[in-house]
């Protein structure tokens, strides 16, 4: 038989763009990406202070990347990072559509369609045009990682939350018919579907719920930013070069496959 080298899970050499990163598990991924050897470009929109103080943390832990101010629901704002970042860090080759909104719990009467609409400015209109200005030079090059941010929430059928879950699920069909589409220029198009983990926006949230959803969890702990960090990490590396249009849940066990 013969033998080949391990795959490798640097990213060195590597341009990484994780959009929403100034905070949560967006911030989560870009760092791991970053620690892998990438340089990322962290995005944010409207907190300035907030993500100029994560992107020192970052450069401070010796990270190496930019930090980008974009709107990345709008077309214009989209073409408009992609070239300036490729001007200072080089072109993209790892996309992680991450940025998100509110996100509140609400019966199906309580909801109005334009917040449905925000919800898929975020997950759908948004990844479109991210990844419609990334592919240029990734089928140049026939290498690229598309990572999508899911969640678990599309198996799960969480009530009272019909707006994130529908948008979620387009996501992933989304998702799903991309990476066959790419597959042959050697572009890997996957998901990575985060249970509940506890970050910034969760702070407020009721202890009874948090304690109600600790209990269902097998693994019997909390997820961790780093745990969902640490599978984009490997699904942009060439160890997952064979890993197509999967949807990976980071859960602890909540869900599956």
């Amino acid at each position: 038989m013969t033998s080949h080298p391990a795959p490798s899970f640097s990213l060195q050499g590597r341009v990484a763009l994780v959009t929403g990163s100034s905070t949560g598990l967006g911030r989560a991924v870009a760092t791991a990406l970053g620690q892998a050897g990438a340089r990322v470009a962290f995005n944010y929109c409207n907190n300035a202070t907030r993500a100029e103080r994560a992107f020192a943390e970052y450069q401070a832990s010796g990270g190496e990347g930019g930090l980008f101010r974009a709107d990345v629901t709008c077309e214009k704002d989209v073409a408009r990072l992609v070239a300036e970042i490729e001007d200072s860090l080089g072109p993209v080759d790892i996309l992680v559509p991450n940025a998100t909104c509110d996100q509140p719990h609400k019966s199906i009467e309580d909801y109005d369609w334009a917040f449905y609409q925000s919800m898929l400015d975020f997950f759908i209109k948004s990844p479109f045009l991210l990844t419609r200005a990334c592919l240029p030079h990734m089928k140049q090059q026939r290498w690229g990682r598309i990572i999508n941010i899911g969640s678990e929430v599309v198996q799960r059928g969480v009530p009272n939350f019909t707006a994130y879950v529908a948008a979620k699920g387009g996501q992933n069909g989304f998702h799903r018919s991309l990476a066959t589409e790419l597959a042959p220029f050697g572009i890997t198009v996957n998901m990575i579907a985060p249970g509940w983990i506890p970050v910034e926006r969760h702070v407020n949230d009721p202890q009874s719920e948090k304690d109600g959803y600790l209990s269902l969890i097998p693994a019997g702990r909390w997820g961790l930013p780093s745990d969902v960090g640490g599978t984009a990490v490997f699904l942009a590396s060439e160890a997952a070069a064979f890993v197509v249009g999967q949807n990976i849940a980071v859960n602890g066990g909540m869900t599956l496959q």
